[in-house]
């Protein structure tokens, strides 16, 4: 868990006024510096899911780092080549066919076909390269609820994997060979859990001789709050190596891994000040509330399905009382501590009493908080946004 400095966080929001993302330097580089240090037996690339924070201070942060990039749309990867990042550093895996596919190949851009269609519109493009990347559904998905699943029968992400044999037909037709699979599961921790994933990609690689290099996706999961898990990477690292270099011995294949974090790189580096603008109670068999100047118009995850993050008051008092802290907009869902794994339902949290004017720190808002909100909302303004 990432350290804040309580007084430094309260002295920004009097400085900067509130909301205010405040996002660390400091975290971005360490969480890159872990990545770039791993060793897998045949290469690794490691990717940043830029779906997470798009923000080109981000950007810019992990592309002088030595990242590479995953782009979940047309629209991300041309942001990227705009931000200076060159083609061959950016993977394109998109639920929506691109609309710039032509240019985006053009540019060196590695793709990812994600269904027939997008392979059928790849192989279309008059200046398509010989080689195309695979996005396979495997049938199984991990995640904490079906909202973070990507994986399985309910999962529209990839070609489901019965239908790998007929890619294999069109690609083979045109000339052209797929020598990238990319699998994503969803979200996890348990180095086991990644390890029964690595093999059940394996099995579908035996099936696409020409797969140089295995995308094991994102989904790697940060402990927030609670009794949630924090991925330790160097421990799935060591086990993807270890599968890897077990399937080498036995078929030759030395497989290049591929990750693309999100939230593991950026979730920890962000904090979220907001300010108490009202205290309310629902009677004394009811809740008493904490209003903030903010909600699912910048931080939409608690109110979509029941995310956790840690909050705090960053007051100096002494005593403690239960508070269901909520959002400024005109939505019943627009509450910050719901019920774990649950946005229908509330729970209240013990902090420090508070009073209106008192700042509210949110933490571990790094990742898929500004990018994935309503912004606009009830016609709020965006949060700020700070470096430190």
């Amino acid at each position: 868990m990432t350290q804040w400095n309580e007084q430094q966080l309260r002295d920004i929001a009097r400085e900067q006024g509130t909301p205010c993302f405040v996002y660390s330097r400091d975290v971005l580089a360490e969480r890159a510096h872990i990545l770039l240090n791993l060793e897998l037996p045949f290469g690794l690339i490691n990717r940043y899911a830029v779906k997470a924070n798009n923000h080109p201070e981000v950007i810019r942060l992990f592309h002088e780092a030595g990242l590479e990039f995953d782009a979940s749309s047309g629209y991300e990867a041309q942001e990227l080549l705009e931000q200076g990042v060159p083609g061959e550093k950016i993977s394109l895996s998109s639920q929506q066919p691109a609309h710039n596919l032509t240019e985006l190949l053009a540019q060196g851009v590695q793709y990812v076909a994600t269904s027939l269609h997008q392979l059928e519109l790849f192989l279309a493009a008059e200046n398509h390269p010989s080689t195309v990347g695979l996005r396979v559904n495997p049938g199984i998905g991990a995640g904490h609820n079906n909202r973070t699943t990507t994986g399985g029968a309910n999962s529209s992400f990839g070609l489901w994997q019965a239908y790998v044999p007929q890619a294999l037909e069109i690609v083979a037709a045109h000339g052209v060979s797929i020598d990238r699979l990319h699998i994503h599961i969803g979200s996890g921790a348990d180095p086991s859990m990644w390890g029964k994933m690595m093999e059940t990609a394996l099995e579908i690689v035996e099936a696409m001789p020409d797969v140089t290099s295995l995308d094991m996706g994102g989904g790697y999961k940060i402990h927030r709050y609670g009794d949630e898990r924090e991925t330790d990477m160097q421990a799935v690292g060591v086990k993807f190596g270890q599968l890897l270099q077990g399937y080498a011995e036995k078929t030759g294949r030395k497989l290049r891994l591929e990750i693309e974090p999100g939230t593991w790189l950026v979730g920890h580096a962000g904090v979220l000040l907001a300010s108490v603008v009202d205290v309310v109670d629902t009677g004394a068999d009811g809740h008493t509330f904490l209003r903030l100047n903010t909600g699912m118009n910048d931080f939409a995850r608690p109110g979509m399905y029941g995310a956790q993050h840690r909050l705090a008051v960053l007051n100096d008092s002494t005593e403690t009382s239960e508070y269901v802290v909520v959002g400024h907009n005109c939505e019943t869902g627009d509450i910050l501590t719901p019920a774990p794994g649950d946005p229908e339902g509330i729970e209240s949290r013990e902090l420090r009493r508070a009073n209106i004017g008192d700042v509210v720190a949110i933490y571990d808002t790094g990742a898929y908080c500004r990018s994935m909100s309503h912004k606009g909302y009830n016609g709020y303004p965006n949060a700020q946004e700070i470096f430190i």
